[in-house]
């Protein structure tokens, strides 16, 4: 085993947010050293893990040059053993599955991270959870993942490569930043990851800049919002540059039209007329503003036009380049090479409590309560308040629900009747269940919050519980993600059991992908 016993060793970026501020600084301020070493002379040894044990893997699922070639490069000054693994040539031609190529690969190497670029969303969250139990039963060293892309979620490498960028224009100040966001923000994942990148900065003012069909799809501008960015929207770069609050930071993105469906394609020169600078915009411009991409740009239209390319506004060619220096510090990091010197706040660990399943005091009554037609239960269980207040059609489709998802085909009788709030809720009374597990609870609570259940013994409610919205709902057959291009969607036939956190009242948050679902959303049934 190596003597790499770095903080950051072994550590999964599959989003931004997997590394804390203080993280992502850290990862900037390496990044900033070497790359101010190397331009002087100097060799970066420090920054070298030199060691043909650790294993690079780059496998990229979707086609890439500045990403892969970056990355290639980066491992090959970290003094790695780099593996390009060709997946055009590979088993997945034969249907087998990311986790089980994932497993091959991990046992070639002693200690090792993977590089991977997907059209699915959210493969690196479900490999470092598959495969750090896998190491856990084999005793090795945990793999690393890095998302080099994932669909239309993120791309934290860009992100980190973008914000370097910024903070080098900036001066390495991090007190504020202005930035257009401007291009396809509903396709690209560029984008989506700088609703969480920018809060290195301490203020964020963001003014996106897309017609509606190509506009930040609405979650990721909450998520801005909720970070506490000031957002404006803007349709064009007409109706931008005449609102005179214009940004010296621009960000362009191309046209994902692989991406795009039918309807929008057919309106693709419109679209793209409204987000391509011309030079009669150039008097418009604050002065020192400069243009970033991430490139590569559509050569035939591209959305910052090569007439660019030699003013003082052209930043992606340097911008392009930074992702050399990021990405070796971030191999640096996972190997556990680099850390030892990092201060500040790391990267919490988000915990569940169960406290939505609290046991109430049972209320004694000297008439039984529950009745199974016109007969009393006198030992059973009656599941009360059921979607108490909805609609009389909602409550009977929860009142089915529960049954088949808790397979309750057994005697007895359930359904909707007034409560005292004079609206209705649904009951299901079950005088032959005489045992309810813990298991069974908390998926009666995910399923129906609100609710409450009543062990009966002898006439009397013996004990109650009263369930409210669980902050976690998984390992039920009856859940799934609805976005198709999900991991963990059933589609992909990848056995990646679906997971959902909540966030604020009833919206469910899946694991992987990140997309954001109603809570009846997530069932199935």
């Amino acid at each position: 085993m190596s003597g790499r016993k770095g903080p950051f060793k072994g550590r999964t970026v599959a989003v931004v947010d997997d590394l804390s501020l203080d993280e992502q600084r850290y990862l900037y301020r390496k990044a900033r050293e070497l790359k101010e070493e190397l331009r002087s002379g100097g060799e970066g040894r420090a920054f070298r893990v030199d060691d043909r044990d650790y294993a690079a893997y780059l496998v990229f699922m979707e086609d890439s040059t500045r990403t892969k070639e970056s990355f290639r490069n980066a491992a090959k000054f970290c003094g790695c053993r780099t593996d390009v693994f060709d997946t055009a040539t590979s088993s997945f031609n034969k249907n087998e599955s990311i986790v089980d190529t994932m497993k091959m690969l991990y046992g070639y190497s002693d200690e090792s991270c993977y590089v991977i670029r997907s059209k699915l969303e959210g493969v690196c969250r479900a490999l470092d959870d598959a495969l750090g139990r896998y190491a856990e039963l084999t005793g090795r060293a945990k793999p690393a993942f890095i998302n080099a892309g994932d669909g239309k979620h993120e791309h934290p490498t860009q992100e980190f490569l973008d914000e370097f960028s910024f903070l080098e224009q900036l001066g390495w100040r991090d007190e504020r930043i202005h930035l257009a966001l401007t291009g396809d923000l509903y396709h690209g994942r560029t984008a989506h990851s700088k609703a969480d990148g920018l809060r290195v900065f301490k203020e964020a003012k963001v003014d996106l800049v897309a017609p509606e069909l190509l506009g930040m799809p609405e979650h990721y501008v909450d998520k801005m919002r909720d970070n506490g960015y000031e957002v404006t929207c803007f349709e064009s770069l007409d109706e931008y540059l005449a609102s005179g609050q214009v940004a010296p930071i621009w960000y362009f993105t191309r046209l994902q039209l692989e991406r795009m469906g039918e309807s929008v394609l057919e309106k693709s020169k419109l679209l793209r007329e409204a987000v391509t600078f011309r030079k009669d915009m150039l008097g418009k411009l604050p002065e020192g503003t400069r243009f970033y991409h991430p490139l590569p740009r559509d050569r035939l239209s591209p959305t910052n036009p090569t007439f660019l390319d030699e003013l003082p506004l052209n930043g992606w060619d340097g911008q392009s380049a930074n992702g050399y220096w990021t990405r070796i510090v971030l191999i640096g990091m996972v190997s556990g090479l680099l850390g030892a010197d990092f201060e500040g706040e790391p990267k919490a660990e988000r915990r569940f409590e169960d406290d939505f399943v609290a046991e109430a005091a049972p209320e004694r009554r000297v008439k039984p309560e529950y009745k199974v037609g016109i007969r009393p239960v006198e030992e059973g269980i009656v599941i009360d308040h059921v979607s108490s207040g909805q609609p009389i059609g909602e409550i009977w489709g929860h009142v089915d629900a529960i049954r088949r998802m808790l397979k309750l085909d057994v005697r007895g009788s359930h359904g909707v009747y007034h409560n005292n709030q004079g609206t209705y809720k649904g009951i299901i009374s079950l005088p032959d269940v005489t045992s309810f597990g813990g298991r069974e609870l908390k998926k009666l609570a995910a399923i129906a919050p609100g609710c409450t259940l009543n062990l009966i013994r002898g006439h009397q409610v013996a004990k109650k519980y009263r369930l409210s919205m669980p902050p976690r709902i998984y390992n039920f057959d009856e859940i799934s993600c609805k976005n198709p291009s999900c991991v963990s969607h059933p589609s992909h036939l990848e056995g990646i059991a679906p997971e959902f956190t909540r966030k604020g009242e009833s919206v469910f948050v899946c694991r992987y992908c990140e997309r954001e679902h109603r809570y009846r959303e997530i069932w199935d049934v």
